[in-house]
């Protein structure tokens, strides 16, 4: 076979492993929110916060710590339980996609760009409300992941 030929059968997919790679860091950071998120269930929300904003010596008497400080004490471990769940689900959705893409399985590529694409009309609101290089950024990446997988989701993928 000759150097950089891919085997017979496996097509070459850098952005389809550069979608894989991004999925996977995503969920391994949403796994890693949602562990932190639980750890924070029968913690005392305010307390931790004005313990963060003395380390990082920060004045925690500002109007903006104040107020968030009241705010987290409207927070029930009930409402911790269910964001962290929440996350966790989310994360785990995503190592399932990442994995199914790796192994190149049809539903996968669909419920990628399902998923991919649920976010768009979300990002699209945003922007036009409060305009975000940030937001932007992310419906560029996202409306290219969903154009890329539905373009080449029959050479890469079977059934």
């Amino acid at each position: 076979m000759p150097p950089g030929s891919a085997p017979a059968g496996k097509k070459k997919a850098a952005g389809l492993y550069t979608i894989i790679a991004l999925k996977v860091g995503k969920s391994l950071l949403l796994l890693g929110i949602a562990l932190g998120i639980y750890s924070l269930i029968d913690n005392d929300l305010p307390a931790e916060l004005d313990h963060f904003v003395r380390w990082v010596r920060l004045d925690p008497e500002h109007t903006f710590f104040v107020a968030l400080g009241e705010r987290l004490q409207r927070i029930t471990p009930a409402n911790v339980r269910f964001v962290a769940s929440g996350t966790f689900l989310y994360g785990a959705l995503l190592v399932v996609e990442s994995l199914g893409l790796w192994r190149r399985a049809f539903w996968a590529a669909w419920l990628a760009i399902g998923e991919t694409a649920f976010f768009i009309p979300i990002e699209v609101f945003e922007l036009m409300h409060r305009f975000s290089r940030g937001i932007l950024l992310i419906l560029l990446v996202n409306v290219g992941i969903v154009w890329y997988l539905l373009r080449n989701r029959q050479k890469l993928f079977h059934h």
